[in-house]
Order: structure tokens, then sequence, then C-alpha cells
């Protein structure tokens, strides 16, 4: 009699199957959303910075445009010191506004508020 073997799966089958799995997985990750819920978890750091930075603020403040800035150079940074530079820079420009009076506080480049 012949013995006849059943035809299993290779091992690069199974790999390949478990692969293009955690590829739909993402996917459906990406599509659904979960992703940029993750990515605004890691966003609310940075804006624990702005927000301590705009307790220093005076009447004449930066604008919106120079927060947006100040937190994609803070995103940016690979280390701390890029972090620690991005800050200070951020904290000249705080101090150039605060210098400046209602008159000259939107020709400055800063916003009145």
């Amino acid at each position: 009699m012949n013995n006849k073997r059943g035809q299993g799966l290779s091992l690069t089958t199974i790999i390949v199957a478990a692969l293009a799995l955690i590829v739909l997985v993402v996917l459906v990750m990406i599509f659904t959303g979960r992703i940029a819920l993750f990515q605004q978890g890691v966003s609310d750091q940075g804006q624990t910075e702005l927000i301590s930075f705009r307790v220093q603020y005076g009447d004449c403040q930066p604008t919106g445009t120079q927060e947006n800035n100040f937190m994609t150079n803070l995103d940016a940074a690979v280390d701390t010191a890029g972090e620690d530079e991005a800050k200070s820079n951020f904290r000249e420009i705080i101090s150039r506004c605060k210098a400046f009076g209602e008159d000259t506080c939107a020709s400055e480049g800063c916003a009145w508020g």
C-alpha cells in the first residue's frame, strides 16, 4: 500500500502569512485613526512645554506661527541639546516681545493679547 502523507505548509509560507497579517493590522490601525490617537498623546507632551512658556507671556506675546515653529523645532530635536536650543530660542522671542508696547507690538512681529 502506498503511504500517502498529507501536504503541509512550508515554513516560508507561514512566515509570509504572518508578515502579511502584521501589515494588515498596521493598515487597519492607520485607517481607523488609532495611530492618530497615539500621535496625539505624544504631541500632548510638547504642549506641556508650550503651556509652561505661556505663563511667561506679557501683553505683547509671540504669534501662533512662532508657537508652531517652536513646537516643530522641539519635536524635531533628536537629543536634549536640540530641545534646549529650541527652548532657548523661544525664550528669546518671548523676551523680545515683552519689551514692546501696544503701539509697536504687531509691527515687530508679535501679537498683542
